[in-house]
């Protein structure tokens, strides 16, 4: 039904650069390789190794112009075969279309009327991309013998792709012709709309995301021309940097989890059609039958015929959808940014405080939180800043007192504070932290409002700008929060107000201490070389006054591909019994192919 696809090359394609010899090909690889390999940069030098590394890229991509596999026309001609193929394989594809809206890209639009909770869309296996199809395919002896690979599925996923791309036979073709030709992710950026982003707290996982897809570029470059186990690839004649970078967005903004045949483990997944979903705030409906071994997905809400029908990614902060997902969502009720808490070990009451915290289950430096709602805090980072604030007799009648036990689970209570001096304290310290983190900021948010004005603004540095306020605009709201709760607990302690009597019968487990789930991140005593220092609460006022700056879409929407280290599958999802549906395996993106372990 579509067009073939066409192998533009360096002597007949429109365009093309002159010939370049494989071996000086090859050289440059090395070198971009061996950049991207190095050992990571002094704190502050991050930018300057992304410039270096960027020239080189640039370098390669200049000579490899003309040299890929592309298909005539545009993504929606292939729409129909595309729906045709779906109906084919028996996926559902009645109750919508594929349409056209504006900002938001491509994405399906109701043809009738769709209940909430009805099953409306569903997509068998046969027709899913997985690193099980990789395995029997093509690619399968190289995947057998290289660890990347085998550590990775999410490459295995981006080498698939151009594997089958590149293959006029692939039964995925008409999945694949109506995937975009570019995206909006950071790896798309120019130089000058990346700057944008510096002194955010974002510009670390997008500058380790361009690193770590330069890296994996150059690595299997050698592999495809040099591995015997590579040699029937179709990728020799035409894997330029732009093939690599194409497909890794492609994995990273629609990949899944789902189970596998026999349900024992998850693997990662494409899913077509069904990622031409746009996302909104909800809940996720989407699921994984084995039974009948196909994704289903349930209406979110009603929707009324010629509505746009949304799915809910999870949730995901701006920085991830920025980075991950190639959009910024304006009315994200997950908006977040990350604060780095510890207890300095060298404190004299290090030892009392990190006993109490873990008796609450909460590390003694972790990454916690700060959201766009009120209040600001999960209660678990309330339960940490009321023990990093505490004196040594609070500390004792919480490790030794009277009910000292079921007091640990009151921590994170709003109603039970520790005493009004805690809670001045612990407030205090929250507003000063977070104007110190305003403080690195090189625009205010008035002046980035000001640039969002500007007509000329291209769409990724106004993306970039538009995080860097949201950024901003959850500071300052916390600042604000902590200073509106310090001046009314300071009221309660000047009128003499009683603390409110404990009882045994009020516990209130940390965890349903309020409605907010906490997020840690990770470990902050993990090896970091951007990690911020500890404070002590009584430091924080000094610092302030001497320091000047101290799943799935339709066009270009969709992990943190920040820490090269980081597992590639943090998000498990485990089979229920046959008939029932596993809820959440292919509802919300999972790692994408920037990360990597070391080659």
């Amino acid at each position: 039904m579509g067009k073939k696809s066409r192998v533009k090359t360096q002597k007949s394609g429109t365009g093309a650069t002159a010939v370049v010899s494989p071996k000086e090909m090859m050289n440059l690889i090395s070198e971009l390789l061996q950049k991207c390999s190095s050992a990571a940069p002094s704190p502050g030098k991050e930018w300057e190794e992304y410039v270096q590394i960027r020239a080189l890229v640039e370098k390669i991509r200049k000579k490899q112009k003309g040299v890929s596999v592309v298909f005539e026309g545009s993504r929606e001609d292939y729409f129909a075969e595309l729906m045709a193929w779906a109906a084919e394989c028996g996926a559902s594809c009645d109750g919508f279309e594929i349409a056209n809206f504006a900002d938001e890209g491509y994405g399906l639009r109701a043809t009738r009327a769709i209940k909430a909770e009805e099953l409306f869309l569903w997509i068998p296996r046969k027709m899913l991309m997985t690193v099980e199809s990789a395995k029997n395919s093509v690619l399968g002896p190289l995947y057998s013998q290289d660890r990347i690979l085998q550590a990775m599925g999410n490459v295995t996923l981006a080498l698939h792709l151009l594997c089958e791309r590149a293959n006029p036979a692939s039964p995925w073709l008409p999945y694949i012709k109506t995937l975009p030709s570019e995206y909006d992710t950071p790896l798309y950026f120019e130089e000058e709309e990346v700057r944008h982003l510096l002194a955010t707290q974002a510009i670390q996982d997008v500058l380790s995301q361009y690193k770590n897809t330069a890296r994996q570029y150059a690595y299997f470059y050698k592999v495809i021309h040099t591995h015997p186990n590579a040699s029937k690839l179709p990728l020799k004649d035409a894997f330029t940097f732009d093939d690599y970078r194409w497909a890794v967005s492609s994995v990273m903004t629609r990949q899944n989890q789902i189970p596998t045949e026999d349900g024992s483990r998850v693997t990662l997944a494409l899913i077509p059609l069904w990622d031409m979903c746009n996302h909104t705030n909800g809940l996720i409906t989407t699921g994984y039958n084995l039974e009948d071994d196909r994704c289903e997905c349930v209406a979110l809400q009603d929707y009324k015929e010629n509505e746009q029908i949304y799915i809910f990614y999870g949730t995901r902060s701006n920085a991830e959808f920025v980075i991950h997902n190639g959009f910024f969502f304006e009315d994200n009720a997950h908006d977040r940014v990350k604060i780095k808490l510890g207890v300095s070990k060298s404190e004299r009451l290090y030892a009392m405080k990190a006993e109490v915290l873990a008796r609450a289950g909460i590390p003694a430096s972790s990454i916690f939180a700060l959201h766009c709602s009120e209040p600001p805090i999960s209660a678990q980072l309330l339960a940490f800043l009321r023990v990093f604030c505490m004196t040594e007799e609070e500390l004792k009648d919480y490790l030794v007192g009277d009910h000292a036990i079921n007091k640990i689970f009151t921590l994170g209570n709003t109603e039970f504070p520790v005493s009004w001096e805690n809670e001045i304290k612990l407030w205090t310290f929250l507003e000063t932290r977070a104007t110190l983190l305003l403080k690195t900021y090189k625009t205010t948010s008035e002046e980035d409002r000001s640039i969002l004005q500007k007509p000329d603004l291209s769409l990724h540095s106004r993306m970039a700008i538009k995080l860097r306020l949201a950024e901003k605009e959850i500071l300052e709201r916390a600042v604000a929060s902590g200073r509106a709760k310090r001046l009314h607990f300071q009221k309660q302690l000047e009128e003499g107000a009683p603390l409110p009597l404990y009882e045994e019968s009020d516990i209130a487990l940390l965890e349903n201490a309020d409605a907010k789930l906490p997020i840690i991140l990770r470990k902050l005593d993990e090896e970091d070389e951007h990690m911020e220092p500890e404070l002590d609460p009584s430091q924080a006022k000094t610092l302030l006054e001497s320091t000047e700056a101290a799943l799935l879409n339709g066009q270009s929407k969709d992990v943190n591909g920040s820490h090269e280290d980081t597992q590639q599958e943090k998000k498990n999802a485990t089979g229920k019994e046959k008939g029932e549906r596993q809820e959440e395996p292919s509802a919300q993106r999972t790692e994408d192919a920037s990360k990597d372990k070391g080659e």
